[in-house]
């Protein structure tokens, strides 16, 4: 009888395991890129750059019934920075990108816990900022609902750089550790926020309320020391309305901040408004244009008017040459984005995407300048057998305001402002099965 049960309990145990899928994949991204303008003005004379950088990841997902377990492991390489015969890896970038468990609540409610990619919607203020080799990420809670087309998330994430045992709540300790906060980069010491989202045939809404706590500090002898100054806490409330019917599409954002960005500097009147329409002229040709309005700086001392996009992925708004909200143009003259497009499909297998961009300051620089410039880019893809390649080539006709904006003077910049790339893409199947 014993050795019956035992057989009995293999059994079960093994349909349990049969219900299990396993998968293992990966990613080899290797993409040169030449500067010569990209992110900002080059002066006259100045060296142009030009690199190689590599992403490669590897991804492991195991899915029960009752949970999901995954895990995306990842390294950043820079050719050449690390010579060769190195016994240590240079620039240290080998890390846990995504280390997560879903765990199904029953009734469409589960939690997920863990490093995780946050996106909604077009990724204006959550993305996963794919473009970049390292990505972006969060570590969070979340307890999620999903079931016949409305979806809510409520997500709590808490930072730390230092385990300690007491003193340790604002996140500084007598070590020295802290949680800093970079104002380019919003950098949060803690984050709540809901988002809710329906979708019915045509038509969908989403609403996001998020906090986002920063951490306080003061300036002594150039350095920042942090310490007993507190947090500030800085509000966004918005929502992503999205259209499509036929060959005709239409979407828009409306956002508001308020509160106060770190070191208790006073939001008020922040805002993002976006609207974007497309429409797909044939089975080859789409075409797209849109408008952006970025609030900027009109506070009074103390105060600021300028909205920031946050935790989005910035690279896919406002140029692919990244000259506003990617590392920069925090708290500055907000942006009104005019834009049109065209994406040809040339092949069953490659297409062209021409956008032009003209951008102005949503406020007035110091010169009552505001006319920025105008941003041509062009992007090929290509797609092959088990991988892809995407070439890629934008240029940059800065008006007299872009010259004020990023401090080159115009006479000293060079007459042409340009940005290249190349990018090979393979995303490898490892397994992918029931067990």
């Amino acid at each position: 009888m014993k050795k019956q049960l035992i057989i009995l309990a293999l059994f079960l145990g093994s349909l349990q395991v049969a219900q299990a899928q396993f998968t293992l994949d990966g990613e080899f991204r290797p993409r040169a890129e030449y500067r010569h303008g990209f992110g900002s003005v080059m002066a006259d004379g100045a060296e142009p750059a030009f690199s190689i950088s590599t992403r490669a990841r590897l991804n492991a997902g195991f899915k029960t019934e009752a949970y999901t377990f995954y895990l995306s492991m990842q390294d950043v390489l820079v050719w050449g920075e690390n010579r060769q015969i190195n016994t240590v890896d240079t620039n240290n970038s080998f890390a846990i990108f995504q280390a997560w468990a879903d765990i199904n609540l029953g009734s469409g409610f589960s939690t997920k816990i863990g490093r995780q990619v946050l996106s909604y919607d077009d990724q204006r203020i959550m993305g996963g900022l794919d473009w970049a080799q390292m990505g972006r990420n969060h570590d969070a809670a979340l307890l999620r609902y999903k079931k016949n087309g409305l979806m809510f998330d409520v997500g709590l994430a808490f930072n730390q750089d230092f385990d300690s045992y007491t003193s340790n709540i604002s996140g500084y300790v007598s070590t020295g550790n802290e949680y800093t906060e970079d104002p380019n980069f919003f950098t949060y010491k803690a984050m709540q926020y809901g988002y809710l989202k329906k979708e019915w045939s045509t038509f969908s809404a989403s609403l996001l309320v998020m906090n986002n706590t920063f951490q306080n500090f003061e300036m002594v002898d150039g350095a920042r020391t942090y310490g007993g100054f507190g947090v500030s806490s800085l509000e966004t409330v918005g929502t992503h309305l999205n259209y499509k019917s036929g060959a005709f599409g239409l979407s828009g954002n409306a956002y508001l901040q308020a509160g106060e960005r770190v070191n208790d500097l006073s939001v008020k009147g922040a805002f993002l408004l976006g609207l974007e329409a497309t429409y797909k002229l044939s089975e080859k040709i789409g075409l797209g244009a849109g408008v952006e309005v970025i609030s900027g700086n009109d506070a009074d001392a103390g105060e600021t008017g300028a909205f920031f996009p946050l935790y989005g992925t910035n690279h896919k708004f406002n140029g692919f040459m990244d000259y506003f909200y990617v590392g920069n143009h925090a708290n500055s003259v907000g942006l009104v984005d005019v834009h049109v497009s065209a994406n040809f499909k040339l092949n069953e297998t490659s297409s062209l995407l021409v956008k032009v961009l003209n951008f102005s300051g949503e406020q007035e620089l110091a010169s009552g300048e505001k006319s920025l410039g105008t941003e041509l880019d062009l992007v090929y893809a290509k797609k092959f057998k088990g991988y892809a390649l995407k070439l890629g080539y934008s240029q940059m006709f800065a008006a007299d305001g872009m010259y004020e904006l990023k401090g080159v003077a115009k006479d000293d910049a060079a007459s042409l402002q340009n940005w290249a790339w190349a990018m090979l893409v393979l995303k490898p199947k490892f397994l992918n099965g029931t067990k």
